[in-house]
């Protein structure tokens, strides 16, 4: 890969976790098509196909990959990020497991009505319609950031007897601990929004510890087309301002004390968004917690900024939670006579 294409990979990986591409009745504003076609680039490499499927109300889009026969890993990305957000990390999943990557409702190439309630839990209840429908519910292994870290969470302590593990990155939540702006005042998350030149930049300063070299010309134009989202991406943070106001660490901590499967927490040391203090309550209500995996001189997206340092941690835990029976789990059925 030439030292142009390169650039253009990291700038396509880099700002897929800011720029929500939102679709249906929202105002959609199209990237360049060397943009898209370093995505596309992207996912071949980590191994997946890009698919469509429509389950309840959503339309969704997905990258799969692996062999359908090994157990599923289910990834899911946080604010205004998409699916693209784990190729990186998919990359050395899918020559050992079946891996499903999912854009979120009102995020990336997924389809939904103006009407879709943008809450996390009617955003879990669709996920879930989602794994039944391409059928891969039963022993989930699932792992989410950021914002997809609190989803997956949820869909994991209300169908625990599906779920056979859980990896938590950078996971948002409402902490009592924490000393990050962010948390402490969701109104600063308008911050995220690219309105004007100059804007970009310091978004990327703030969620990574050490944000990629991004040519010029190629930043320019990626800028101009952030700027012309800001208005969507308003829409989305204004709403999960509203929402957070509903949620409180004790109404967190009990969703998290309900969890069943096997978890494994990475959290970068340097996170500005979701701080790693918070890290010891978020343990403390986990029931089956493995010891947390902090990673120095990552920011807010170690699955961009430190994959195989995340993978290292990752593929022995999956490997003896897959090997664990879930003790909630449903009986098969007897065979037929």
């Amino acid at each position: 890969m030439n030292f142009m294409a390169l650039s253009l990979r990291k700038l396509a990986i880099s700002i897929a976790f800011i720029i929500p591409v939102m679709t249906a009745t929202l105002p959609v504003v199209h990237a360049a098509t060397d943009f898209q076609s370093i995505l596309n680039e992207e996912r071949a490499w980590a191994g997946f196909t890009s698919k469509r499927v429509t389950a309840g109300d959503v339309d969704w889009a997905y990258s799969e990959g692996g062999d359908p026969s090994k157990p599923t890993i289910l990834l899911v990305h946080g604010l205004g990020g998409s699916r693209d957000n784990w190729n990186r990390v998919a990359h050395h999943l899918t020559p050992y497991y079946h891996v499903v990557a999912v854009d979120l409702p009102a995020s990336g190439e997924t389809k939904i009505a103006a009407t879709y309630d943008l809450q996390p839990a009617t955003m879990t209840e669709s996920l879930r319609r989602f794994v039944e429908t391409i059928h891969i519910e039963k022993n989930l292994n699932i792992a989410g950031h950021s914002m997809g870290g609190s989803i997956a969470g949820l869909y994991a302590s209300l169908y625990f007897s599906d779920t056979q593990s859980l990896l938590l990155v950078d996971t948002a939540g409402v902490y009592a601990t924490t000393k990050s702006p962010y948390l402490k005042d969701p109104s600063l998350l308008r911050n995220f929004v690219v309105r004007k030149p100059g804007d970009l930049k310091n978004v990327l300063k703030i969620a990574m510890q050490d944000a990629p070299f991004i040519p010029k010309d190629i930043f320019d134009g990626q800028e101009k087309v952030m700027i012309g989202q800001a208005a969507t991406m308003s829409i989305l943070v204004d709403k999960l301002i509203e929402l957070n106001k509903s949620y409180t660490p004790d109404s967190f901590a009990t969703v998290v004390k309900s969890i069943e499967a096997p978890t494994l927490v990475i959290w970068g040391k340097q996170d500005q968004i979701v701080d790693v203090g918070v890290v010891p309550e978020l343990m403390s209500s986990l029931k089956d917690k493995r010891p947390p995996v902090i990673l120095d001189n990552v920011g807010h997206t170690p699955i961009l900024e430190a994959e195989q340092l995340v993978v290292q941690a990752y593929l022995p835990f999956l490997a003896k939670a897959i090997a664990t029976p879930n003790k909630f789990a449903a009986a098969p059925a007897p065979a037929a006579k």
